[in-house]
């Protein structure tokens, strides 16, 4: 790409977020670099939507027609704090927008929550989509009882795939090593623990019923949970309710238990999980509070899900108790509320993980729109080093093995290609060794 006189921006991350940011901008006439710590794009798309709902993954044809527009390029394997830093960026846009998302998981903050078989979801979702940095992880899937703490669609997601069947989950692009592991596991009931009640739980609607489609398991609610909600309380509770009419399954092997009011007290187990302890809650004015009954649940595995956070990157402001970096609509500020010159964040690194896909669509908007607005008041100077050129050759310097999107062409045709002799969507690749080599060579 030649020098030009464009206002050029950098996104970073290639989620949703990343992309719906980089289209906008190059609408409102910017030359637009996207980066991402990994060599492929699409984030959670890729590495956190469950493997059995493709129809949800089909959004990256959106994207791919982004990446196709003029003014884009896409360097993939390039890390902000590792590669290059927030400082350096700044001297060479004149906009950086940080779209990293959530990588990381809150803490439940209990004792024996760090004895092997106590897990977080966002490791355990990466590990069976192939995330290059959990591909190596291995769960001990031995023991007949799983526990998923928390009320979200994450938390549901979890808890099916533990119990899907062998012919459900081969046809997907889950991990070929979580497919077998999934295969040999020996969990026959999982059980899914909210703090708070029905009414409150934030699962959507689509996953819960699906809940009930599964081909080996049953779904199990206690009628007991239910009998102080009211009828209208919503979609739902309405189909909770049908869970807990409907007669046990005979054909089921396994079982979903979705258990409300319980808030993890301790995680019990010599050397391992072996139990966790349970207190019981009522529901005052919308809070959870302790009744003082409790109960141990046999389990040798629990799989926490109570939400993302951000990581901090030095350089670039961080409120470390919401876990997201400061900012306001989308403009990045200090702790002092001054604002960062230049630079701007978006999706859930922004806002929280909260939404669908879609809900990143006008997260964006927003922050874009204060991009152009600084613009409009000549506040997004050119910066020192204002080469597009320059820039690229500094990436490249910076991350060798960077991967532009004809080397992620081709590594997506390998996957495609891997999986159709099979009948599945793709083989993923999770080896970042292996990744490079094929995104460069064809191979």
């Amino acid at each position: 790409m030649a020098p030009t006189d464009a206002r050029r921006a950098v996104v970073v991350g290639a989620g949703p977020s990343g992309f719906y940011a980089a289209s906008q901008l190059l609408d409102a006439g910017f030359e637009v670099d996207l980066l991402d710590a990994l060599p492929t794009p699409f984030g959670l798309v890729r590495a956190g939507v469950a493997p059995d709902h493709p129809k949800i993954k089909t959004v990256t044809r959106v994207f791919d027609k982004v990446a196709g527009r003029e003014g884009l390029r896409f360097f993939g394997g390039v890390a902000v704090g590792r590669d290059v830093t927030p400082r350096e960026l700044v001297e060479r846009y004149h906009a950086v927008v940080y779209a990293f998302g959530t990588a990381a998981d809150n803490r439940l903050g209990i004792p024996g929550e760090d004895l092997p078989g106590s897990h977080a979801a966002t490791a355990f979702v990466g590990w069976y989509n192939g995330h290059p940095d959990h591909a190596g992880a291995t769960y001990d899937l031995s023991r007949e009882h799983a526990v998923v703490i928390g009320n979200g669609n994450v938390a549901i997601d979890v808890a099916r795939m533990l119990v899907l069947s062998p012919e459900e989950i081969t046809p997907t692009d889950t991990a070929d090593h979580a497919i077998e592991a999934l295969a040999a596991s020996s969990v026959r009931e999982v059980s899914v623990v909210g703090r708070r009640g029905p009414v409150e739980a934030a699962f959507t609607t689509p996953e819960l019923l699906e809940l009930g489609e599964l081909s080996r398991a049953d779904v199990v609610v206690d009628h007991a949970d239910l009998h102080a909600v009211p009828d209208d309380a919503g979609r739902n509770v309405e189909v909770l309710r049908g869970y807990a009419a409907r007669p046990p399954r005979e054909d089921a092997s396994h079982r979903v238990v979705l258990r409300f009011c319980w808030s993890p007290v301790e995680i019990l187990g010599e050397g391992r999980v072996e139990a966790i302890r349970l207190a019981r809650n009522e529901i005052v004015d919308g809070r959870a509070v302790a009744t003082g009954e409790e109960m141990e649940l046999p389990c040798g595995l629990v799989v926490r899900s109570i939400g993302y956070r951000g990581t901090p990157i030095d350089g670039i402001p961080f409120d470390a108790a919401r876990g997201l970096v400061r900012n306001v609509d989308g403009r990045v500020v200090d702790e002092d509320g001054a604002l960062v010159p230049r630079t701007y964040v978006t999706g859930w690194v922004k806002r929280g993980p909260s939404g669908v896909i879609g809900t990143n669509k006008k997260d964006s908007a927003q922050t874009t729109a204060a991009i152009v607005a600084d613009a409009q008041a000549g506040v997004l100077a050119g910066p020192p080093i204002p080469d597009a050129d320059e820039a690229a050759a500094w990436l490249l310097t910076r991350a060798p093995g960077a991967v532009g999107w004809d080397g992620w062409t081709r590594l997506d045709a390998h996957e495609v290609a891997a999986g159709s002799g099979a009948g599945r969507p793709r083989v993923k690749v999770v080896h970042l060794e292996t990744m490079g080599r094929i995104a460069a060579s064809g191979v």
